[in-house]
């Protein structure tokens, strides 16, 4: 065997430093630079490296006031009557203070038996999670442990919207009185889709009493419309001296299903609502949270659609763009927004809201969702580096969840037997 004699490894450092040697110290080079400083974005750049520098609000992730991850905690105070499925709490609104302590309103249902879907749902048995609903409230003094204080929005009589449920409450405040919007159904969710207008209800006090308007705040589109079914998921923001009212409907059916978020604008909560020319606003997300963030809006980009689980911004509060891509986001949040209805033209961001798990105990049978605390960093006042992580590890038990299902596993063993049968024809 041919063996390399032992004095040329004496010699490649001198070999090495000859070779460099021929170099000349102040040629230019063309490579990207090691150290990044404000000049490397002048050079000529890749597309993708250019989105890093002109895209995003900071060419690293680490840097990036609209990138966070997100932590759980349970919440304290909430009974769900051993998980049977009876009582479901789900779709917070924004938590505000008011009166030294943090107020929020969600969906409650509390029902004979759980949801048992559209052709069993009686007028006491509900269709869905969300049928048969009232707002409730909280109170808390830490934003961990909640003290419910009961109905603040109860179904109305029939005929008015909402006879059927009231669900997904969106809270806000203005010149110092409270309005909370919310889904209006009319009829058992499901039974022909998710169909319903957004109502309202106000008060002089955060604890209320509410006065129904009872009337249809935000209804939906003209037919043929993209909104023509349903608009849903309000979310109230102050803008101008103006009500921006963001909210969800779906359209596309029965090819395929499109989520998206449009835009409502109004000078009074009680409308009217005009909605803008460019809806959708959103191209994506079954749900949103939405809070001001420096001159613009911040959006939380949840699930379903192309730009699901992104962080999104709007300078001018319409035409959003992707600031960040992260994950394990929560469901339906309501973050704590401080200066959500204050119009400062200087939003600050958010480090914590409630959001929910839906069919918590993962048994449809029981299908209940519960209320969770997240906690983040998307605030230009706090500087955590634990949110700022690029990657969750996941534990192999947790992909192993997600396997393949029957259907799959019997398309790739047909896949699997027509290329053994290929192979026994190949001479």
């Amino acid at each position: 065997m041919h063996r390399t004699p032992l004095h040329w490894f004496y010699l490649l450092p001198a070999l090495v430093l000859a070779t460099l040697a021929k170099v000349p110290a102040d040629e230019p080079t063309t490579a990207f630079p090691y150290t990044v400083t404000d000049e490397t974005k002048d050079r000529e750049l890749s597309a993708a490296m250019r989105r890093s520098f002109e895209h995003y609000p900071a060419p690293r992730l680490e840097d990036n006031e609209l990138y966070s991850q997100f932590k759980y905690t349970p919440l304290k105070g909430f009974d769900y009557h051993g998980g049977d499925g009876t009582v479901s709490r789900r779709d917070a609104t924004k938590v505000v203070r008011e009166n030294g302590r943090y107020y929020v309103w969600y969906t409650h249902r509390s029902t004979p038996t759980p949801p048992k879907g559209p052709d069993k749902c009686t007028d006491t048995i509900p269709s869905t999670d969300w049928d048969l609903a009232e707002i409730w409230y909280a109170t808390s003094d830490d934003g961990f442990t909640w003290t419910e204080q009961g109905v603040a929005v109860p179904r109305p009589t029939k005929p008015n919207p909402g006879w059927r449920s009231v669900a997904t409450p969106g809270v806000l405040k203005f010149k110092d009185k409270f309005y909370l919007y919310y889904q209006a159904f009319s009829e058992p969710s499901m039974t022909r889709g998710d169909y319903c207008p957004i109502s309202v209800s106000f008060a002089d006090s955060v604890d209320g009493p509410w006065t129904p308007a009872n009337t249809e705040t935000v209804p939906t589109g003209k037919p043929g419309e993209w909104d023509q079914y349903a608009v849903q998921d309000p979310n109230p923001l102050v803008h101008n001296g103006k009500v921006y009212l963001y909210y969800k409907s779906a359209f596309n059916r029965p090819h395929a299903l499109w989520v998206a978020q449009g835009l409502a604008i109004a000078d009074n909560p009680l409308g009217p609502f005009i909605k803008h020319s460019l809806n959708p606003v959103m191209n994506s997300s079954h749900e949103v949270a939405l809070f001001p963030f420096r001159k613009g809006v911040a959006c939380l980009s949840i699930r379903d659609g192309q730009e699901h689980f992104t962080v999104q911004y709007a300078e001018d509060w319409i035409n959003f763009e992707i600031a960040s891509i992260t994950e394990l986001m929560p469901v339906a949040a309501g973050p704590y927004v401080p200066d959500a209805f204050t119009d400062s033209g200087d939003g600050r961001g958010i480090t914590w809201g409630i959001s929910h798990f839906k069919n918590a105990t993962r048994n449809w049978s029981h299908q209940h969702s519960i209320l969770t605390r997240f906690d983040c960093d998307l605030s230009l006042d706090v500087d955590d580096p634990e949110m700022k992580k690029s990657h969750i590890d996941y534990r192999p038990e947790h992909h192993y969840q997600f396997g393949l299902s029957n259907k799959q596993r019997e398309r790739i063993e047909r896949e699997n037997r027509q290329l053994r049968s290929e192979d026994q024809k190949t001479p």
